[in-house]
Protein backbone atom coordinates (compact mmCIF):
# COMPACT_ATOMS: atom_id res chain seq x y z
CA UNK A 1 0.00 0.00 0.00
CA UNK A 2 0.99 3.78 -0.45
CA UNK A 3 2.45 4.65 2.84
CA UNK A 4 0.60 7.92 2.13
CA UNK A 5 -2.71 6.76 1.42
CA UNK A 6 -5.34 6.27 4.18
CA UNK A 7 -7.38 2.81 3.43
CA UNK A 8 -11.31 2.27 4.47
CA UNK A 9 -11.73 1.13 7.71
CA UNK A 10 -14.29 -0.81 10.06
CA UNK A 11 -16.47 1.43 11.78
CA UNK A 12 -15.11 1.56 15.22
CA UNK A 13 -16.44 -1.18 17.83
CA UNK A 14 -13.66 -1.16 20.25
CA UNK A 15 -11.56 1.32 22.70
CA UNK A 16 -8.60 0.34 23.78
CA UNK A 17 -6.60 1.90 27.02
CA UNK A 18 -2.94 2.19 26.83
CA UNK A 19 -1.89 1.98 22.99
CA UNK A 20 1.47 0.75 23.38
CA UNK A 21 3.45 -1.96 21.36
CA UNK A 22 1.97 -4.78 22.89
CA UNK A 23 -1.36 -4.27 22.08
CA UNK A 24 -0.82 -3.51 18.83
CA UNK A 25 1.35 -6.18 18.41
CA UNK A 26 -0.89 -8.47 19.78
CA UNK A 27 -4.90 -7.32 20.41
CA UNK A 28 -5.25 -5.33 17.07
CA UNK A 29 -3.28 -8.57 14.91
CA UNK A 30 -5.84 -10.56 16.27
CA UNK A 31 -8.86 -8.13 15.50
CA UNK A 32 -7.67 -7.72 12.26
CA UNK A 33 -7.66 -11.02 11.55
CA UNK A 34 -11.15 -11.57 13.37
CA UNK A 35 -12.48 -9.05 10.75
CA UNK A 36 -10.69 -10.58 7.98
CA UNK A 37 -12.00 -14.14 8.25
CA UNK A 38 -15.68 -12.80 9.30
CA UNK A 39 -16.26 -9.38 9.37
CA UNK A 40 -17.72 -6.89 11.50
CA UNK A 41 -17.31 -3.61 12.29
CA UNK A 42 -14.65 -3.71 15.33
CA UNK A 43 -12.51 -0.90 14.18
CA UNK A 44 -10.68 0.38 17.19
CA UNK A 45 -9.89 4.00 18.87
CA UNK A 46 -6.92 3.55 20.54
CA UNK A 47 -6.35 6.29 23.68
CA UNK A 48 -2.61 6.59 25.45
CA UNK A 49 -3.29 7.67 28.76
CA UNK A 50 -0.11 9.80 29.46
CA UNK A 51 1.66 11.09 26.51
CA UNK A 52 1.56 12.05 22.93
CA UNK A 53 4.03 9.93 21.52
CA UNK A 54 2.07 7.40 19.67
CA UNK A 55 -0.23 9.54 18.46
CA UNK A 56 1.94 11.56 16.75
CA UNK A 57 3.98 8.42 15.59
CA UNK A 58 1.10 7.22 14.11
CA UNK A 59 -0.50 9.71 12.60
CA UNK A 60 1.80 10.17 9.38
CA UNK A 61 0.51 7.19 8.23
CA UNK A 62 -3.06 7.35 9.26
CA UNK A 63 -3.00 5.33 12.10
CA UNK A 64 -1.90 2.35 9.97
CA UNK A 65 1.88 0.87 11.30
CA UNK A 66 4.01 -2.23 10.43
CA UNK A 67 3.63 -5.36 12.15
CA UNK A 68 7.12 -7.81 11.79
CA UNK A 69 7.06 -11.03 13.36
CA UNK A 70 10.91 -11.62 15.02
CA UNK A 71 11.70 -15.22 13.43
CA UNK A 72 15.16 -17.31 13.64
CA UNK A 73 14.55 -17.64 9.73
CA UNK A 74 14.33 -14.11 9.33
CA UNK A 75 11.60 -11.11 9.97
CA UNK A 76 8.37 -10.65 7.93
CA UNK A 77 5.87 -7.83 8.02
CA UNK A 78 2.42 -7.01 7.48
CA UNK A 79 0.17 -4.16 7.88
CA UNK A 80 -2.23 -3.41 10.47
CA UNK A 81 -5.18 -0.93 9.50
CA UNK A 82 -7.88 -1.48 12.36
CA UNK A 83 -6.82 2.13 14.32
CA UNK A 84 -9.75 4.63 13.67
CA UNK A 85 -8.14 7.40 15.68
CA UNK A 86 -5.33 7.68 18.54
CA UNK A 87 -6.77 9.90 21.48
CA UNK A 88 -4.37 11.48 24.46
CA UNK A 89 -6.41 11.53 27.59
CA UNK A 90 -4.46 14.44 29.15
CA UNK A 91 -5.80 16.49 26.34
CA UNK A 92 -8.38 15.68 25.17
CA UNK A 93 -10.31 14.04 28.36
CA UNK A 94 -13.82 14.55 27.05
CA UNK A 95 -13.48 13.20 23.81
CA UNK A 96 -12.36 10.03 25.57
CA UNK A 97 -15.28 9.58 27.49
CA UNK A 98 -17.62 10.19 24.61
CA UNK A 99 -15.84 7.56 22.95
CA UNK A 100 -16.45 5.00 25.16
CA UNK A 101 -19.85 6.10 25.43
CA UNK A 102 -20.80 6.02 21.91
CA UNK A 103 -23.37 3.01 21.88
CA UNK A 104 -21.72 1.67 18.91
CA UNK A 105 -18.90 0.82 20.85
CA UNK A 106 -19.33 -2.52 22.63
CA UNK A 107 -15.87 -3.38 24.10
CA UNK A 108 -13.42 -1.27 25.88
CA UNK A 109 -10.01 -3.54 26.14
CA UNK A 110 -7.17 -2.75 28.43
CA UNK A 111 -3.46 -2.94 28.41
CA UNK A 112 -2.21 -0.41 31.27
CA UNK A 113 0.10 -2.29 33.04
CA UNK A 114 -0.19 -3.15 36.78
CA UNK A 115 0.44 0.12 37.97
CA UNK A 116 -2.53 1.29 35.71
CA UNK A 117 -4.75 0.08 38.33
CA UNK A 118 -4.37 2.04 41.37
CA UNK A 119 -4.64 -1.02 43.61
CA UNK A 120 -2.45 -2.73 46.26
CA UNK A 121 -0.93 -5.41 44.76
CA UNK A 122 -0.89 -7.82 47.87
CA UNK A 123 -4.28 -7.13 48.60
CA UNK A 124 -6.20 -6.64 45.01
CA UNK A 125 -7.77 -3.46 46.35
CA UNK A 126 -8.53 -0.14 44.79
CA UNK A 127 -5.78 2.65 46.54
CA UNK A 128 -8.47 5.00 47.53
CA UNK A 129 -5.05 7.04 48.68
CA UNK A 130 -3.33 6.97 45.10
CA UNK A 131 -3.23 10.57 43.64
CA UNK A 132 -5.65 9.39 40.34
CA UNK A 133 -8.11 8.14 42.35
CA UNK A 134 -8.49 11.10 44.98
CA UNK A 135 -8.41 13.16 41.81
CA UNK A 136 -11.01 11.12 40.16
CA UNK A 137 -13.75 11.05 42.70
CA UNK A 138 -14.17 14.48 43.09
CA UNK A 139 -13.92 15.53 39.18
CA UNK A 140 -16.18 14.33 36.17
CA UNK A 141 -13.32 14.37 33.95
CA UNK A 142 -10.58 11.79 35.48
CA UNK A 143 -7.49 10.56 34.54
CA UNK A 144 -6.61 6.97 35.81
CA UNK A 145 -8.11 3.84 33.82
CA UNK A 146 -10.65 3.38 36.46
CA UNK A 147 -11.49 6.89 36.39
CA UNK A 148 -12.59 6.45 32.63
CA UNK A 149 -14.26 3.07 33.27
CA UNK A 150 -16.53 4.60 35.58
CA UNK A 151 -17.13 7.77 33.96
CA UNK A 152 -18.04 6.25 30.70
CA UNK A 153 -20.29 3.66 31.97
CA UNK A 154 -22.00 6.71 34.19
CA UNK A 155 -22.88 8.30 30.82
CA UNK A 156 -24.12 4.57 29.42
CA UNK A 157 -26.15 4.09 32.49
CA UNK A 158 -28.07 7.49 31.98
CA UNK A 159 -28.30 7.27 28.49
CA UNK A 160 -30.03 4.06 28.88
CA UNK A 161 -27.15 2.50 26.85
CA UNK A 162 -25.78 -0.97 27.46
CA UNK A 163 -22.57 -1.25 29.10
CA UNK A 164 -19.73 -1.72 27.19
CA UNK A 165 -17.29 -5.04 28.00
CA UNK A 166 -14.40 -4.71 30.28
CA UNK A 167 -11.49 -6.83 28.64
CA UNK A 168 -8.29 -6.95 30.75
CA UNK A 169 -5.65 -7.62 28.75
CA UNK A 170 -2.56 -6.97 31.17
CA UNK A 171 -0.93 -9.67 33.11
CA UNK A 172 -2.61 -9.97 35.88
CA UNK A 173 -3.89 -12.92 37.94
CA UNK A 174 -7.95 -13.06 37.44
CA UNK A 175 -7.35 -9.49 35.72
CA UNK A 176 -11.35 -9.50 34.83
CA UNK A 177 -11.70 -9.91 38.58
CA UNK A 178 -9.40 -6.94 39.65
CA UNK A 179 -10.40 -4.61 37.06
CA UNK A 180 -14.12 -5.30 38.07
CA UNK A 181 -13.45 -4.73 41.24
CA UNK A 182 -11.71 -1.91 41.68
CA UNK A 183 -13.82 -0.59 39.00
CA UNK A 184 -17.26 -0.94 41.46
CA UNK A 185 -14.54 -0.03 44.40
CA UNK A 186 -14.55 3.30 42.68
CA UNK A 187 -18.27 3.42 41.44
CA UNK A 188 -19.88 3.01 45.46
CA UNK A 189 -17.65 6.37 45.83
CA UNK A 190 -19.43 7.86 43.14
CA UNK A 191 -22.93 6.72 43.27
CA UNK A 192 -24.34 4.02 44.73
CA UNK A 193 -26.76 3.07 42.44
CA UNK A 194 -24.57 3.20 39.53
CA UNK A 195 -22.68 0.35 41.00
CA UNK A 196 -25.43 -1.45 41.53
CA UNK A 197 -26.33 -1.30 37.45
CA UNK A 198 -22.34 -2.52 36.62
CA UNK A 199 -22.75 -5.12 38.95
CA UNK A 200 -26.05 -6.69 36.93
CA UNK A 201 -25.43 -5.94 33.55
CA UNK A 202 -21.33 -5.48 33.49
CA UNK A 203 -19.18 -8.14 31.70
CA UNK A 204 -15.48 -8.03 33.09
CA UNK A 205 -14.54 -11.44 31.26
CA UNK A 206 -10.96 -12.37 32.25
CA UNK A 207 -7.94 -13.54 29.77
CA UNK A 208 -4.53 -14.54 29.12
CA UNK A 209 -2.35 -13.02 26.62
CA UNK A 210 1.15 -13.76 25.82
CA UNK A 211 3.43 -12.79 22.77
CA UNK A 212 7.00 -11.43 23.85
CA UNK A 213 7.17 -7.62 22.44
CA UNK A 214 10.43 -5.61 22.48
CA UNK A 215 10.39 -2.28 22.71
CA UNK A 216 11.15 -1.05 19.30
CA UNK A 217 14.33 1.05 18.89
CA UNK A 218 15.70 3.84 16.42
CA UNK A 219 17.74 1.52 14.39
CA UNK A 220 14.54 -0.89 14.28
CA UNK A 221 12.75 1.65 12.37
CA UNK A 222 15.51 2.24 10.27
CA UNK A 223 15.88 -1.40 9.21
CA UNK A 224 11.91 -1.86 9.19
CA UNK A 225 11.78 1.05 6.21
CA UNK A 226 14.21 -0.57 4.29
CA UNK A 227 12.32 -3.77 4.48
CA UNK A 228 9.27 -1.69 3.39
CA UNK A 229 10.08 0.71 1.11
CA UNK A 230 8.63 3.71 3.42
CA UNK A 231 8.83 5.33 6.59
CA UNK A 232 7.11 4.20 9.44
CA UNK A 233 7.53 5.82 12.53
CA UNK A 234 5.68 3.36 14.82
CA UNK A 235 5.95 -0.33 13.93
CA UNK A 236 6.18 -2.88 16.25
CA UNK A 237 8.25 -5.82 16.85
CA UNK A 238 7.16 -9.11 18.40
CA UNK A 239 8.04 -13.20 17.85
CA UNK A 240 6.33 -15.22 15.74
CA UNK A 241 4.28 -16.97 19.31
CA UNK A 242 1.22 -15.80 20.14
CA UNK A 243 -1.47 -17.13 22.87
CA UNK A 244 -5.04 -15.77 23.57
CA UNK A 245 -7.04 -17.14 25.67
CA UNK A 246 -10.63 -15.22 26.44
CA UNK A 247 -13.43 -15.59 28.91
CA UNK A 248 -16.19 -16.26 26.40
CA UNK A 249 -18.68 -13.58 28.43
CA UNK A 250 -19.72 -10.61 26.82
CA UNK A 251 -22.48 -7.90 27.01
CA UNK A 252 -25.02 -9.08 24.91
CA UNK A 253 -23.02 -11.40 23.21
CA UNK A 254 -20.97 -8.44 21.33
CA UNK A 255 -16.96 -9.14 20.17
CA UNK A 256 -15.49 -9.68 16.95
CA UNK A 257 -14.91 -13.79 16.11
CA UNK A 258 -11.42 -13.82 17.68
CA UNK A 259 -12.19 -17.90 17.42
CA UNK A 260 -11.78 -17.44 13.99
CA UNK A 261 -8.46 -15.62 14.44
CA UNK A 262 -6.96 -18.61 16.98
CA UNK A 263 -8.42 -17.21 20.16
CA UNK A 264 -9.09 -19.32 22.80
CA UNK A 265 -12.65 -18.70 23.76
CA UNK A 266 -12.96 -20.36 27.43
CA UNK A 267 -14.99 -20.84 30.04
CA UNK A 268 -12.63 -20.17 32.70
CA UNK A 269 -9.16 -18.83 31.99
CA UNK A 270 -7.41 -19.36 35.39
CA UNK A 271 -5.50 -22.93 34.49
CA UNK A 272 -4.23 -21.07 31.53
CA UNK A 273 -3.14 -17.53 33.33
CA UNK A 274 -1.96 -19.31 36.44
CA UNK A 275 0.15 -21.24 34.08
CA UNK A 276 1.52 -18.28 32.32
CA UNK A 277 2.15 -15.86 34.97
CA UNK A 278 3.88 -18.40 37.21
CA UNK A 279 6.27 -20.65 34.13
CA UNK A 280 6.90 -17.46 31.73
CA UNK A 281 6.53 -14.01 33.80
CA UNK A 282 8.35 -14.85 37.07
CA UNK A 283 10.80 -16.86 35.47
CA UNK A 284 11.50 -13.85 32.76
CA UNK A 285 11.41 -11.49 36.31
CA UNK A 286 13.95 -13.89 37.41
CA UNK A 287 16.22 -13.66 34.78
CA UNK A 288 15.45 -9.93 34.56
CA UNK A 289 16.98 -9.21 38.09
CA UNK A 290 19.66 -11.72 38.20
CA UNK A 291 20.23 -11.39 34.24
CA UNK A 292 20.78 -7.13 34.44
CA UNK A 293 22.55 -7.29 37.62
CA UNK A 294 25.13 -9.25 36.05
CA UNK A 295 25.53 -7.16 33.38
CA UNK A 296 23.51 -9.30 30.58
CA UNK A 297 21.15 -6.48 28.30
CA UNK A 298 18.82 -8.95 27.29
CA UNK A 299 16.73 -11.95 27.42
CA UNK A 300 18.50 -14.10 25.05
CA UNK A 301 22.00 -12.79 26.18
CA UNK A 302 21.31 -14.38 29.23
CA UNK A 303 20.13 -17.73 27.87
CA UNK A 304 23.14 -17.99 26.47
CA UNK A 305 24.83 -18.18 29.43
CA UNK A 306 25.06 -21.65 30.36
CA UNK A 307 24.78 -20.54 34.46
CA UNK A 308 21.74 -18.74 33.36
CA UNK A 309 20.08 -21.29 31.25
CA UNK A 310 20.67 -23.74 34.63
CA UNK A 311 18.51 -21.00 36.48
CA UNK A 312 15.77 -21.13 34.38
CA UNK A 313 15.32 -24.87 33.94
CA UNK A 314 15.84 -25.22 38.48
CA UNK A 315 12.89 -22.47 38.74
CA UNK A 316 11.04 -24.36 36.32
CA UNK A 317 11.50 -27.31 39.04
CA UNK A 318 10.31 -25.24 41.69
CA UNK A 319 6.97 -23.69 40.14
CA UNK A 320 5.92 -26.85 38.25
CA UNK A 321 4.57 -28.44 41.40
CA UNK A 322 2.43 -25.28 41.93
CA UNK A 323 0.71 -25.33 38.59
CA UNK A 324 -2.51 -26.92 37.61
CA UNK A 325 -1.71 -27.25 33.94
CA UNK A 326 -5.13 -26.49 31.74
CA UNK A 327 -6.16 -29.38 29.61
CA UNK A 328 -3.95 -31.13 27.00
CA UNK A 329 -0.94 -29.72 28.21
CA UNK A 330 2.42 -30.79 29.62
CA UNK A 331 4.26 -28.38 32.20
CA UNK A 332 7.79 -30.60 30.81
CA UNK A 333 6.72 -29.55 27.17
CA UNK A 334 5.28 -26.07 27.47
CA UNK A 335 9.08 -25.07 29.94
CA UNK A 336 10.94 -26.30 26.81
CA UNK A 337 8.94 -24.19 24.90
CA UNK A 338 9.64 -21.31 26.47
CA UNK A 339 12.91 -22.11 27.07
CA UNK A 340 13.57 -21.81 22.97
CA UNK A 341 11.70 -18.49 23.08
CA UNK A 342 13.90 -17.31 25.53
CA UNK A 343 17.25 -18.06 23.56
CA UNK A 344 15.72 -16.81 19.85
CA UNK A 345 18.47 -13.91 19.73
CA UNK A 346 16.28 -11.94 17.05
CA UNK A 347 14.02 -11.00 20.04
CA UNK A 348 16.18 -8.23 21.75
CA UNK A 349 13.70 -7.94 25.01
CA UNK A 350 15.89 -6.49 27.36
CA UNK A 351 16.68 -7.37 31.04
CA UNK A 352 15.71 -3.59 31.69
CA UNK A 353 12.10 -3.31 30.09
CA UNK A 354 11.04 -6.41 31.86
CA UNK A 355 12.52 -5.26 35.25
CA UNK A 356 10.50 -2.27 35.64
CA UNK A 357 7.86 -1.83 37.84
CA UNK A 358 8.85 -4.92 39.89
CA UNK A 359 6.85 -3.63 43.12
CA UNK A 360 3.92 -4.42 41.01
CA UNK A 361 4.83 -7.45 39.59
CA UNK A 362 6.74 -9.40 42.43
CA UNK A 363 3.10 -10.72 44.05
CA UNK A 364 1.62 -12.25 41.15
CA UNK A 365 4.47 -13.45 39.38
CA UNK A 366 6.70 -14.73 42.23
CA UNK A 367 5.41 -14.69 45.74
CA UNK A 368 1.90 -16.34 45.11
CA UNK A 369 4.41 -19.36 43.78
CA UNK A 370 6.59 -19.19 47.02
CA UNK A 371 3.51 -18.98 49.51
CA UNK A 372 2.03 -22.38 47.33
CA UNK A 373 5.48 -24.32 48.05
CA UNK A 374 6.50 -22.84 51.47
CA UNK A 375 2.78 -23.92 52.50
CA UNK A 376 3.43 -27.99 50.80
CA UNK A 377 7.12 -27.73 52.46
CA UNK A 378 8.65 -27.20 49.58
CA UNK A 379 12.59 -25.55 49.65
CA UNK A 380 12.52 -23.40 46.72
CA UNK A 381 16.05 -21.67 46.98
CA UNK A 382 16.03 -20.07 43.02
CA UNK A 383 12.18 -18.13 43.82
CA UNK A 384 13.85 -16.61 47.42
CA UNK A 385 17.14 -15.73 45.22
CA UNK A 386 14.79 -14.33 42.75
CA UNK A 387 13.29 -12.55 45.27
CA UNK A 388 16.65 -11.27 46.72
CA UNK A 389 17.90 -10.21 43.33
CA UNK A 390 14.81 -7.46 42.94
CA UNK A 391 16.09 -6.60 46.35
CA UNK A 392 19.37 -5.81 45.12
CA UNK A 393 18.27 -4.01 41.96
CA UNK A 394 15.98 -1.38 43.76
CA UNK A 395 19.00 -0.83 45.89
CA UNK A 396 19.87 1.36 42.82
CA UNK A 397 23.31 0.08 41.55
CA UNK A 398 24.32 -3.51 39.30
CA UNK A 399 27.75 -5.16 40.55
CA UNK A 400 29.77 -2.93 38.47
CA UNK A 401 29.07 -0.13 40.55
CA UNK A 402 26.90 1.64 37.59
CA UNK A 403 23.42 3.34 38.49
CA UNK A 404 20.93 1.51 37.99
CA UNK A 405 17.44 3.93 35.71
CA UNK A 406 14.79 2.42 38.54
CA UNK A 407 11.57 2.79 37.15
CA UNK A 408 8.80 1.68 40.00
CA UNK A 409 5.82 3.50 41.11
CA UNK A 410 7.24 2.93 44.47
CA UNK A 411 10.79 3.78 43.78
CA UNK A 412 10.74 6.49 46.48
CA UNK A 413 9.63 3.98 49.18
CA UNK A 414 12.32 2.00 47.78
CA UNK A 415 14.83 4.08 48.13
CA UNK A 416 14.25 5.86 51.25
CA UNK A 417 13.92 2.15 52.98
CA UNK A 418 17.16 1.37 51.46
CA UNK A 419 19.63 4.06 51.21
CA UNK A 420 20.95 3.47 54.88
CA UNK A 421 21.57 -0.13 55.18
CA UNK A 422 24.66 -1.34 55.61
CA UNK A 423 24.18 -4.46 55.56
CA UNK A 424 22.00 -7.56 53.09
CA UNK A 425 20.01 -8.84 56.17
CA UNK A 426 19.04 -4.60 56.84
CA UNK A 427 17.93 -4.47 53.07
CA UNK A 428 16.04 -7.88 53.60
CA UNK A 429 14.41 -6.99 56.52
CA UNK A 430 13.68 -3.08 55.35
CA UNK A 431 11.80 -4.26 52.01
CA UNK A 432 9.85 -7.10 53.37
CA UNK A 433 8.00 -4.23 55.67
CA UNK A 434 6.62 -3.46 52.73
CA UNK A 435 3.16 -4.29 53.59
CA UNK A 436 1.58 -3.66 50.08
CA UNK A 437 4.03 -6.06 48.45
CA UNK A 438 4.20 -8.35 51.16
CA UNK A 439 1.50 -9.93 53.22
CA UNK A 440 2.78 -9.66 56.88
CA UNK A 441 2.75 -13.88 57.33
CA UNK A 442 4.64 -14.66 54.15
CA UNK A 443 7.40 -11.65 54.94
CA UNK A 444 7.72 -13.44 58.28
CA UNK A 445 8.26 -17.20 56.18
CA UNK A 446 10.55 -15.46 53.95
CA UNK A 447 13.07 -13.14 56.57
CA UNK A 448 15.57 -16.15 56.70
CA UNK A 449 15.67 -17.75 53.16
CA UNK A 450 15.89 -14.46 51.18
CA UNK A 451 18.06 -13.16 53.44
CA UNK A 452 20.48 -16.57 53.09
CA UNK A 453 19.78 -15.46 49.14
CA UNK A 454 20.85 -11.73 49.47
CA UNK A 455 23.89 -12.38 51.26
CA UNK A 456 25.56 -14.57 48.80
CA UNK A 457 23.90 -12.54 45.68
CA UNK A 458 26.16 -9.09 47.44
CA UNK A 459 29.10 -11.11 48.16
CA UNK A 460 29.80 -12.88 45.03
CA UNK A 461 26.92 -11.43 42.35
CA UNK A 462 24.42 -13.35 40.71
CA UNK A 463 25.98 -16.14 38.71
CA UNK A 464 27.97 -17.18 42.12
CA UNK A 465 24.69 -17.18 43.92
CA UNK A 466 22.74 -19.15 40.91
CA UNK A 467 25.74 -22.11 40.71
CA UNK A 468 24.55 -22.34 44.62
CA UNK A 469 21.27 -22.96 43.53
CA UNK A 470 21.80 -25.26 40.72
CA UNK A 471 24.28 -27.87 41.56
Amino acid sequence: MAADAPDPRPATGIVHLGLGAFFRGFGCVYVADAMAASGGDWGIVGVSLRKPDTRDALRARHWAYTSVTLGQDGEKWRDINVLNDVLVAPEAPEDVLAAMADPAVKIVTLTVTEKGYCHNPATGALNLDHPDIRHDLSHDLPISTSGFLVRALARRWAAGVPPFTVLSCDNLPDNGKLVRRVVLQLAKRIDPDLADWITEQGRFPSTMVDRITPATTPEDIARIDSLTGYHDAAPVLHEPFSQWAVEDDFVDGARPDLAAAGVQMVVDVMPHEHMKLRMLNGTHSALAYTGYLAGHETIAEAMADPVFADYVRALWHEIAPTVRAPDGVDLAEYAQALFARYANPAIRHRTWQIAMDGSQKLPQRILGTLRDNLDAGRVVPGLCLAVAAWMRYVCGTDEAGQPIDLRDPLAGTLRALTENCTTPAEVVAALLSMDEIFPADLARRLRVPVTEAATTLWAGGARRAIKGVTT
